[in-house]
């Protein structure tokens, strides 16, 4: 039914800033918990950040500090501004919702990459 389509990956230089995109085919109020995940290669997934409906951000401890997560409500739109990046940073990015909040992620998007040099 809902459907996440993320945005914005690409290369990018040690220490520079990058944003990505995740649209929502539905109302992104309808979703109880959206967030981005990412996984490198040869990795397990990780969380990156979440965010709740009632606006509860939570955010990985290799990230903290570093990147920001938020939302478009108008534009049913997810952003992960993301800054002071470091080379083990380097994934596919995925938008991802928990809808119900169950702690089920069952909704993800395509993914998107992201390159950090050094």
């Amino acid at each position: 039914q809902v459907h996440l389509e993320e945005s914005g990956g690409g290369l990018v230089q040690a220490g520079g800033s990058l944003t990505l995109s995740c649209t929502v085919s539905g109302r992104i109020l309808d979703l109880s918990v959206t967030g981005w995940y990412r996984q490198a290669p040869g990795e397990q997934r990780e969380m990156v950040a979440t965010l709740t409906v009632g606006e509860t951000t939570k955010y990985g401890d290799s990230v903290k500090g570093r990147f920001t997560i938020s939302r478009d409500n108008e534009k049913n739109t997810l952003y992960l501004q993301m800054n002071m990046l470091k080379p083990e940073d380097t994934a596919v990015y995925y938008c991802a919702s928990d809808p119900n909040g169950t702690h089920r992620w069952n909704v993800w998007g395509q993914g998107t990459q992201v390159t950090v040099s050094s």
